[in-house]
């Protein structure tokens, strides 16, 4: 049965909602797995069962071939995600998993930057204010000075920007290709650029280890569903603040499961960041501009 008009923004709270509790789902069995495969490693594991779910997808796209010019971008974009996904990894299993949200978070704010620089956007001062308080957000998480900056913060700083840069190849690609092709070639291409560097480093994995990681693919799989349902349901004004319940979660989990301290700085910064993405989603919708920034889980894994 079809939703009223009125409902939809309703619909689309609920589907962003399934799609916040997937992706807490993920990381948290990201950190359950620990070190126990390197990054790199585990990373390749998750994008061969994405190769799998998206097969039926993804044999079509290479038969019928792509557009002249369009396999520089889709190799780009593989190589930042391959960067993105393994710094991912190698944070989630380091530090605690609302830190890692929280950092996350940062992902819309590189793709705003982004598009100043390299795709001729322009900022304006309210805009540029709002870049401001997520930076600043940033730093209230992280502490610099107070506390140890530790490798894992870095490296999620580092995923950050390069799930950023990822997005803003992709928004390149959307005017090329179909949104499932896009998808079928991101998991080819990170697939086959991670396969040296875990096979570089390859551990025997366990069946334990494997059954976990296909998890971890499922349900990202299944909240890249839930979100593209919740943006057919409303726009990127309703859905964005329901991220925040996100980070809610993660910090719930890490306290219950992994005995993490809840940290009030982490929920500061956290949301000094998703205010931020609001502010710039909403003054998109306002001018009513082709919507750039996207909302912290399109860039998950």
């Amino acid at each position: 049965m079809s939703l009223d008009p009125q409902q939809r923004p309703v619909a689309g709270i609920l589907w962003m909602l399934a799609t916040g509790l997937c992706f807490v789902v993920v990381t948290g069995i990201v950190r359950h797995l620990g070190t126990g495969l390197p990054a790199a490693q585990s990373a390749f594991i998750r994008f061969v069962y994405g190769i799998v779910f998206l097969a039926p997808t993804l044999i079509p796209v290479l038969r019928r071939g792509l557009p002249t010019g369009v396999w520089p971008l889709v190799l780009g974009r593989g190589a930042l995600h391959v960067a993105a996904v393994t710094l991912w990894f190698f944070a989630m299993a380091r530090i605690p998993i609302a830190e890692v949200t929280a950092i996350g978070y940062l992902n819309p704010i590189v793709v705003t930057a982004g598009a100043a620089l390299f795709l001729g956007e322009q900022l304006a001062l309210r805009r540029l204010t709002a870049i401001a308080v997520a930076l600043l957000g940033a730093l209230v998480v992280l502490r610099p000075g107070l506390r140890e900056i530790a490798p894992g913060h870095l490296s999620q700083l580092g995923a950050a920007v390069c799930f950023g840069c990822s997005y803003l190849f992709a928004k390149r690609l959307s005017a090329l290709v179909g949104p499932g092709t896009l998808v079928a070639l991101l998991s080819l291409t990170v697939t086959a650029g991670l396969a040296p560097f875990a096979i570089a480093v390859w551990v025997p994995p366990s069946l334990d280890q494997l059954l976990w990681l296909g998890l971890v693919a499922l349900f990202a799989t299944l909240g890249h569903y839930t979100m593209a349902r919740a943006f057919a349901a409303a726009p990127l004004t309703v859905t964005q603040p329901v991220t925040f319940l996100q980070l809610v979660w993660a910090a719930l989990l890490g306290w219950a499961v992994f005995g993490e301290t809840v940290d009030p700085y982490v929920f500061l910064g956290g949301g000094m960041i998703i205010s931020a993405i609001t502010y710039i989603t909403w003054r998109e919708a306002k001018t009513k501009r082709r919507a750039l920034t996207p909302p912290p889980e399109a860039a998950k894994l």
